[in-house]
């Protein structure tokens, strides 16, 4: 099959409906929100914000949605960019399909991930979180493949966000476009149905925000998450495309 499938892996309160919306902004290509979103939520019982409208509107059967990424790209357009979450792979998912597609990966500073989740629901242990799922998941795609996937970090991306961007397309083998610099604001129909509850201050956005610095302080419980959670982050951290 023709064109090219790339799955961005997130985890949550990332920038991952940003890029979304960089991506959707370009005129040859489609997107995918969370197609797993509805399975996970469907296995975990995990009560988040829609979850019964969110499991009605998207299968949740783990295989059909891994053959539906890999199958033909909608709109007959070449590229497809799919907003993947990490902590969707549930254990014992079948990760096989991910041969089809192009992975990359999407961190972010856990001490501001952790804050911000922390703000919407109980960090309860760091498997809500992706990170240790991101490692995973990098370590088979360079069993797969032999090389290190392209890995870019929130802040490098928000400090200058036209380089970094240039760059992930080199590596992934497309032409760089000036319309993934900025958007117009609002809905879009590609959002998944969960956008209202999520989506408020993407929907008001028409490029990516200048970095800020936050000072961010974690509860003593929420330290030995923290940590664990700088030991994955700090593997794909290290083998990120650099920012200079």
């Amino acid at each position: 099959m023709k064109g090219i499938r790339i799955a961005m892996w997130s985890g949550p309160r990332n920038l991952s409906t940003a890029m979304m919306r960089a991506f959707e902004n370009r005129h040859d290509t489609v997107v995918a929100d969370e197609p797993f979103y509805a399975h996970y939520l469907y296995k975990t019982e995990i009560d988040h914000p829609g979850k019964e409208e969110i499991i009605a509107s998207q299968s949740t059967d783990w295989a059909e949605v891994a053959d539906m990424c890999t199958g033909e790209i909608p709109d007959s357009k070449p590229i497809w960019y799919q907003k993947q979450m990490a902590q969707h792979n549930l254990e014992g998912c079948d990760l096989s399909w991910i041969k089809g597609v192009t992975n990359c990966f999407l961190i972010r500073d856990p001490k501001q991930v952790i804050a911000s989740y922390g703000k919407r629901f109980p960090v309860e242990n760091e498997r809500l979180l992706g990170f240790e799922q991101q490692s995973e998941l990098l370590k088979r795609v360079e069993d797969l493949t032999g090389e290190t996937p392209p890995i870019l970090d929130a802040k490098d991306i928000l400090i200058n966000p036209e380089m970094m961007l240039k760059k992930l397309c080199n590596r992934i083998g497309i032409e760089f476009s000036e319309r993934m610099l900025n958007w117009p604001a609002g809905k879009r129909d590609s959002d998944g149905m969960w956008a209202p509850y999520w989506y408020n201050r993407v929907e008001e956005s028409t490029g990516f925000n200048p970095y800020l610095e936050k000072e961010v302080y974690l509860d003593d419980e929420l330290i030995p998450i923290y940590t664990r959670s700088m030991e994955h982050y700090n593997l794909l951290f290290k083998k990120r495309i650099n920012n200079e």
